[in-house]
């Protein structure tokens, strides 16, 4: 079974950038779809963006696309989100996840770490 750990979130002032980071362990994702999502409290976890096992094919939420850019690097078991041009709406806990297909619902994805806050402040 896989462990994915996030890290890299944190306060950021808006229009600022930040890139979280999800490292992979008990096994390689070198075969696995890896996806983003988020969640603020009360609200149902939403998709971000997401990635095919060789990194050929994303996917990007509409609200994030052109500002963000998802990323794999399967020789270090890690995968990435750079998120740019930070908005306030962008605050939430950020998720990482595995799953054997890539796609935009939550799902499709059987392996989730314990995510990393993310709060922008105007």
């Amino acid at each position: 079974q896989v462990q994915l750990v996030e890290s890299g979130g944190g306060l950021v002032q808006a229009w600022g950038s930040l890139r979280l980071s999800c490292a992979a362990s008990g096994r390689s994702i070198g075969s696995d779809a890896m996806a983003w999502f988020r969640q603020a409290p009360g609200k149902e976890r939403e998709f971000v963006a997401a990635i095919s096992w060789n990194g050929v094919f994303t996917s990007y939420k509409n609200s994030v696309k052109g500002r963000s850019t998802i990323s794999r690097d399967n020789a270090k078991n890690t995968v990435y989100l750079r998120l740019d041009s930070l908005k306030p709406e962008d605050t939430d806990v950020y998720y990482c996840a595995a799953g054997e297909r890539i796609g935009s619902s939550s799902q499709g994805y059987d392996s989730w770490g314990q995510g990393t806050q993310v709060t922008v402040f105007s």
